[in-house]
């Protein structure tokens, strides 16, 4: 999954999401844990919004992400704005940074692109051997309930001004994984030219995300309703777990 075609259209097409509320957001939980600056991971960190946010925020920022065409795009926004930002090409179940950090953030079902429970779990047990012994990890999951009922078998068309996309969805037989199939159209003179992606996003059970945090020597603390401090229910969409290590938040 390489993201080449969708990094050039990203922005456009998720240009409803409020980052700068949904950085503060996070940055809210982190400062009930007492983390308000120091070196935050920003997991599959994408064209790097929320990245920036974060920076502006006081925190010193290392973005990952998979695509080399993501990180371009984010390389270019953080030059823009002025905010100094590490990014480095390396997938989540593979980070390997110089040292540890205070925080680590997954944003944006970011989560749900690890295709396999194998994979989860490799994630979080890497991730432990960079975050510092009282450090949070803060991310979101979509939930079975939007895979089956918001985005599956379901087409979503984007009419925006450099591009056109037709967005499919496809609910595949186990009723947990979504494949995504994306079709660009950017008009070229009179002619359009068309591009395209197509991944797979997984919903995990919060059993499954919790086993999986559990094996690697964390706790969930927290879980929320997206984007509240509500507790989740059988229809929330999208929910935020607060983690940490079990040996000090046991």
């Amino acid at each position: 999954m390489s993201y080449n075609s969708f990094a050039y259209y990203y922005d456009e097409l998720t240009k409803n999401v409020d980052y700068k509320g949904r950085a503060e957001y996070i940055c809210e939980i982190l400062k009930k844990y007492n983390i308000k600056d120091g070196l935050l991971l920003d997991l599959a960190c994408g064209t790097g919004s929320l990245s920036i946010e974060f920076s502006k925020s006081g925190f010193e920022v290392i973005g990952t992400d998979a695509s080399y065409d993501m990180l371009s795009e984010a390389q270019n926004k953080a030059a823009d704005t002025g905010e100094n930002i590490m990014f480095l090409c390396q997938r989540m179940e593979e980070t390997d940074l110089y040292g540890s950090v205070r925080a680590i953030v997954c944003a944006l079902d970011s989560i749900n692109h690890l295709t396999s429970y194998e994979l989860v779990k490799k994630t979080f047990k890497n991730l432990k051997n960079f975050l510092d012994t009282d450090g949070i990890i803060v991310f979101d999951a979509n939930t079975i309930y939007k895979h089956q009922c918001v985005l599956g078998n379901n087409i979503f068309i984007y009419d925006e001004k450099s591009v056109y996309c037709a967005w499919r969805n496809t609910l595949q037989d186990d009723n947990k994984t979504v494949n995504i199939n994306l079709d660009f159209f950017v008009k070229n003179g009179e002619n359009y030219s068309r591009c395209g992606e197509n991944f797979n996003e997984v919903a995990y059970t919060d059993e499954e995300l919790t086993n999986a945090i559990e094996e690697a020597g964390f706790k969930v603390l927290e879980r929320y309703a997206e984007s509240t401090f509500d507790l989740p229910d059988e229809t929330t969409e999208r929910v935020t777990y607060i983690v940490g290590r079990s040996d000090v938040y046991g």
